[in-house]
């Protein structure tokens, strides 16, 4: 220690005298300054490790980096008054004199010596590397205590690249890149004890314009345009949003050679309190949006996961494993019509042969949607069925409670849904198929009874999806497809899984959703994409005592003010059709993070089942509806 206070001296002596000498003297004293700074350095850095040395070795790099910041204020001076003559510490890291006097086992030394422009080299590592033991590990509480937290050890030397080097690549297949955090690719922040951190996110700000007033922030409830009887059909919302900013943590441990444990949480401010306003402050609150560990055994090809994450059904762009799906490449935070997914807790278990074939089996909490033909709440009667006198009593949903919200209801689930999927990565692309299971239950008072009877109703679907070239991994279109009964709630429309019979029992709505996308990367700093999408409702219904019909797709409803400003209109969707074109500009990228601009308009169509206008004439209500998005991403991490 008593060298490195003499050294201290010495140099700041040094940066005295350097300030008044000529512009040839001052390249010589930097390369003086560094080689001293560097020399005291490895001399620490190779002595004996105690119980403080990491406290001396953190001061010496503060002092290390304060002297730096003096060369470099010192060299704007001189080049103010000689612009012909700058220099950089990088320069002379790089001369004889900084060469020669580096010892070759001196990494500290090495991270600054190719690595000059980085503020802390300390808390960067190489993805492949695992948390580097210090002399905290051996000495002190650190290997007694169990955890311990460290600053990661600088890259290595042959990583110059990385502090230009962005994770985000627009002209790669999947453009998750930009809908989801690329965490994976990011190199390790800092380590707990054998566990390594990494962190991303990003910071939006959106400019929303609908052609329609739907009050709703960044995401857009495409089954809630309105219909020509509402003054908000032809009025106009515009909206700037920062909620869809996001902050993800991914931590990682491997427990032996061919396993890993992982941990990713996820977050946005897209969660609204019962205060929430925008009258004065903005304070909409933070919500969950993953949350789930994994494990890995490579050498048996077995994947386990249990958490919140992207229901299995959603497409992927490789493999069942988590962060791999294929989402478009889209701002609004609802996708778009046609797109299958949600995201939800689940338990999912998977198998690969040689990261080739997929096979995955997850188990999914499901809530199950009601429509109707008319407004029913749960303990509410339906009209009754031919040959009835009176109608069915019917429960199909309670208020939330403990750690619930009390402002919504959540339907009576028996089982949870169940979905296996196959998916194979060929050449030619990404293929998969898939089977959902769905149960659906509620009580029912049927006519003529005072107690409640349970009845439960099966429904689900099959799926596909793929992802692949065109010709050219410049070109790529990827789809999806679901089809089945009392699927709904796995699209963005939001269709009505079920609805009920004469019985009061609910029973599931058949219904096909799909979409189709084609995204163009004509070089890595851009993105173009369009998607088609639809979402198309069946009929299920049953003929009331009164000869009209009840349940879901009727067409003997009076509709007539669907049209009509301030007319009554209980138009029931049964298509929704929608267009999307837009695209991504990585515009700016560095050791700062990266940045990017999108643009976004979707079209959108929505049809109504069939009625009349209370004098025998048929009436098809359909609207439409436009959406524009601008919007700006700053990426600290990437």
């Amino acid at each position: 220690m008593h060298d490195s206070i003499e050294n201290y001296h010495a140099n700041n002596f040094v940066v005295k005298w350097y300030s008044i000498q000529s512009a040839h003297t001052v390249k010589n004293m930097r390369k003086l300054l560094l080689t001293g700074s560097l020399l005291a350095g490895t001399i620490l850095l190779s002595a004996p490790a105690l119980a403080d040395d990491a406290q001396e070795l953190a001061a010496i790099k503060a002092e290390m980096r304060r002297l730096a910041a003096q060369v470099q204020a010192i060299e704007s001076r001189q080049a103010k008054r000689h612009p012909g003559s700058s220099g950089s510490v990088h320069s002379v890291a790089h001369g004889a004199t900084a060469s020669s006097s580096i010892k070759p086992g001196n990494k500290l030394a090495t991270a600054y010596t190719n690595q000059p422009d980085r503020e802390d080299p300390s808390i960067r590592f190489s993805p492949d590397e695992g948390p580097v033991k210090t002399a905290s590990d051996t000495h002190g509480g650190t290997a007694k205590g169990g955890l311990g937290f460290k600053w990661l050890p600088a890259a290595s030397s042959d990583d110059t690249e990385e502090k230009t080097h962005s994770s985000i690549d627009l002209s790669s297949a999947s453009p998750t890149a930009i809908t989801q955090t690329e965490v994976d690719r990011l190199p390790p922040i800092f380590s707990i004890g054998g566990i390594s951190v990494k962190l991303g996110g990003f910071i939006d700000m959106s400019n929303i314009w609908r052609s329609s007033n739907m009050t709703s922030g960044p995401a857009t409830g495409w089954g809630n345009f309105p219909y020509a009887n509402s003054p908000n059909h032809g009025l106009s919302e515009e909206r700037l949003s920062a909620q869809l900013s996001r902050l993800s943590i991914l931590m990682e441990a491997n427990p032996s050679k061919s396993s890993r444990l992982q941990a990713y949480v996820e977050s946005d401010f897209a969660g609204s309190g019962s205060t929430t306003n925008s009258v004065q402050i903005n304070g909409y609150t933070p919500r969950l949006r993953q949350g789930y560990f994994t494990f890995t055994q490579k050498d048996w090809g077995l994947h386990i996961l249990m958490g919140q994450a992207w229901s299995l059904a959603t497409n992927y762009a490789k493999g069942i494993i988590p962060r791999q799906e294929e989402l478009p490449a889209v701002t609004d935070n609802n996708q778009l019509p046609g797109i299958v997914f949600t995201r939800v807790p689940q338990i999912r278990i998977g198998k690969d042969w040689n990261q080739k074939y997929w096979l995955g089996l997850s188990i999914e909490d499901p809530q199950a949607t009601v429509g109707f033909s008319s407004s029913i709440s749960s303990g509410s009667t339906i009209p009754a069925a031919r040959g009835q006198a009176d109608g069915a009593r019917v429960y199909y949903a309670n208020t939330g409670g403990m750690l619930l919200n009390a402002a919504t209801n959540y339907s009576y689930n028996p089982v949870p849904d169940m979905i296996l999927k196959a998916a194979a990565d060929t050449s030619f692309g990404h293929y998969e198929v898939f089977g959902l299971a769905r149960w659906f239950r509620s009580l029912a008072v049927e006519p003529g009874t005072t107690t409640t009877k349970k009845h439960t109703h099966f429904g689900g679907g099959v799926g596909a999806g793929m992802t692949a070239p065109l010709g050219t991994n410049r070109l790529h279109l990827t789809g999806d497809i679901l089809a089945g009964d009392g699927i709904g709630r796995y699209g963005p429309t939001q269709i009505p899984d079920t609805t009920f019979n004469g019985r009061g029992q609910l029973t599931p709505v058949p219904e096909i959703m799909g979409s189709l996308g084609l995204v163009g990367h004509p070089n890595s700093s851009v993105l173009l994409y369009t998607y088609g999408g639809v979402e198309a409702s069946g009929r299920k219904r049953y003929i009331g005592a009164d000869g009209k019909q009840y349940g879901y797709g009727v067409n003997d409803l009076d509709l007539a003010g669907c049209d009509v400003e301030f007319g009554v209109c209980s138009a029931q969707t049964h298509t929704l059709a929608s267009f999307t074109a837009g695209g991504w500009w990585h515009f700016l990228q560095g050791r700062y993070g990266s940045m990017m601009a999108g643009l976004q308009y979707t079209f959108v169509r929505k049809f109504a089942f069939k009625g009349n206008d209370g004098l025998g004439h048929s009436v098809d209500p359909a609207t439409s509806g436009n959406t524009v998005y601008v919007t700006f991403r700053y990426f600290p991490f990437q």
